[in-house]
């Protein structure tokens, strides 16, 4: 059991996503949250002011979670359209494994996107910004065409939107999803491609 006193703001967040998956967002309360740790809603409280703020820590910690390996292949080396395919791959299997392994926090999730918008938009920035790292190194490079890093990376990431938007979800259990996948990407790397 956890007491008031060691509790950490990773566990509130844990015992969060539980919560969230069993009532939903509209019925799941910090007093639930609470009771599933053991501890009074205050020590919930004394880590996060707020039940938004509270919301919006498990989006984020969501976000992150389904994008950790993102980063790092932006950052890493090797040709960079092996890197932008293994990039889009990564995030499609992370928003896909999200889905259809757990609907019910994926549901949860769709709904606190939709009222976390600025923390969305963040994370689509920095998503963008990652491509942007790939794309100036194929440029750099001489693999991709001249062109401006930053447009192109969220012209990539528009064009594959079909692929990571949650709006799209319910499509990504059909059979020709990932043919569907390797299909904009041919497209998307004649495009990029130099000479």
């Amino acid at each position: 059991m956890t007491t008031d006193s060691t509790l950490t703001p990773e566990q509130i967040l844990t015992a969060a996503e539980d919560v969230l998956r069993r009532y939903g967002p509209a019925k799941a309360t910090v007093v639930d949250i609470a009771r599933a740790l053991g501890v009074s809603h205050g020590s919930v409280y004394r880590h996060f002011p707020s039940k938004a703020a509270l919301r919006e820590a498990v989006t984020q910690r969501w976000l992150d979670q389904a994008h950790a390996e993102l980063s790092t292949i932006s950052a890493g080396s090797g040709p960079a359209d092996e890197r932008l395919h293994r990039w889009l791959a990564t995030l499609f299997a992370a928003k896909k494994r999200k889905a259809l392994e757990d609907p019910e926090l994926f549901a949860t999730y769709q709904a606190l996107v939709g009222e976390l918008s600025s923390t969305v938009e963040e994370h689509i920035e920095t998503l963008i910004a990652q491509i942007a790292v790939i794309v100036r190194d194929g440029v750099d490079r001489g693999e991709f065409r001249p062109a401006d890093a930053e447009f192109t990376a969220r012209a990539v990431f528009q064009a594959t939107a079909h692929f990571h938007d949650p709006v799209h979800a319910a499509e990504w259990k059909h059979d020709r999803a990932d043919a569907d996948f390797e299909a904009v990407w041919s497209l998307l790397l004649n495009g990029l491609r130099a000479g």
